[in-house]
């Protein structure tokens, strides 16, 4: 299966770093590095650390009403911002259920770049092509370009010791030249875009592959001073677990809408179409059977996806969808989606290999955020 699995254009960084590999959507990426998980959390949360996500998708959407295709099939409305942002979005069938969520980079009129999960991409990109009208193509990109994300603290001083800019409004971004020695004299764009996953300030940067391994070892380089960490998806799930942010196909799939997953401010409500929208509008008015909440460990139980959560010894109410060791709290957190019937604030029992430990319903964010600072 190994022989199967893509690869990052960053695959050998990696593999000098002394990174554990593990499959996820279809690549091989790392999932830590020898210093642990722990060390590459705390990193992000404390400084800096850098993520390899070039498993991510990219996808353009272009040709004239391109931004107009796009806000008439995904669920947020491109009204609420304008050319030079991002938005957080869903892609959604007609049972409301989420294909994928995925950022939408508004570029101009034409051209709107889509980021989605690496699994869902090509099904992402099928669909749309499907529905495209005449004039407008949607060109899947997934191996093209890499995806670096600098998270933490002292992301602005990394990317401003590589030239890159920095200090824009959070979910903006700008486009900026990227000189390649390794890559020939061309200069290569990078995208530089306020967002991420782990709810620290942070950037992320599509860069063409053949400028990634040089832009790595700059911007190695440029944290050295602030204990820049490597950092792999395990710290990433730990990182984004904290935040309470939903992951495909574990917290939020096609058998959850956006109404139960709380994704409702992802969702136009006011736009006259998307995909999924008299589905999701009848949900709204109806109200949702249940929803995703955060659950913290009242002793030292540490939950894990597909443990059972129960309201008394013998009521199941739902599955563990996400759970982790929080390394800020030092506790057990975890999402579930729970039943609206049970109070906010009950605690619940967690099935932790035969025994039932206490968890506390809450609302996520486990931990507060930093990701909107200016």
């Amino acid at each position: 299966m190994a022989g199967t699995l893509k690869q990052s254009p960053l695959h050998d960084r990696h593999e000098a770093l002394g990174a554990k590999f593990a499959e996820f959507g279809g690549w091989s990426m790392p999932l830590e590095y020898p210093s642990g998980v722990v060390k590459e959390h705390t990193a992000v949360r404390e400084s800096v650390g850098i993520f390899d996500v070039s498993h991510l998708g990219k996808a353009m959407v272009s040709g004239p009403g391109a931004a107009d295709f796009v806000n008439a099939t995904l669920s947020n409305d491109l009204a609420k911002i304008e050319a030079g942002k991002a938005q957080y979005t869903l892609c959604l069938d007609e049972s409301g259920g989420i294909v994928d969520d995925l950022i939408a980079y508004w570029h101009d009129d034409e051209h709107v770049l889509l980021i989605p999960n690496a699994a869902n991409t090509a099904e992402v990109v099928r669909r749309l092509q499907e529905a495209a009208p005449e004039g407008v193509k949607v060109v899947s990109h997934h191996e093209d370009y890499a995806v670096l994300a600098v998270q933490g603290t002292r992301s602005d001083e990394v990317l401003q010791k590589v030239g890159l800019p920095t200090g824009h409004d959070y979910m903006s971004f700008v486009e900026a030249p990227f000189e390649s020695a390794s890559a020939g004299d061309d200069a290569f764009g990078v995208v530089v875009c306020r967002t991420g996953y782990t709810g620290e300030r942070g950037y992320e940067l599509v860069v063409a592959n053949a400028a990634a391994g040089e832009l790595w070892d700059q911007l190695m380089a440029a944290g050295e001073e602030h204990g820049i960490a490597a950092c792999g998806l395990g710290s990433r799930d730990t990182l984004r677990t904290e935040m309470g942010y939903p992951l495909h196909g574990q917290d939020i799939s096609l058998d959850t809408n956006p109404v139960e997953a709380g994704l409702s401010w992802a969702v136009g409500w006011k736009k006259d179409a998307f995909w999924g929208r008299e589905a999701v509008m009848k949900v709204k008015e109806e109200g949702p059977k249940r929803r995703l909440r955060g659950l913290i460990a009242v002793g030292r139980g540490i939950p894990r996806p597909g443990m059972g959560v129960t309201l008394t010894q013998d009521l199941p109410l739902a599955d563990i969808t996400s759970g982790t060791f929080s390394p800020t709290l030092r506790k057990g957190v975890g999402l579930a989606l729970i039943p609206v019937m049970v109070a906010e604030d009950a605690q619940v029992g967690v099935d932790i290999r035969g025994r039932r430990e206490i968890f506390q319903l809450v609302k996520p964010p486990f931990v507060d955020p930093s990701v909107k600072e200016s």
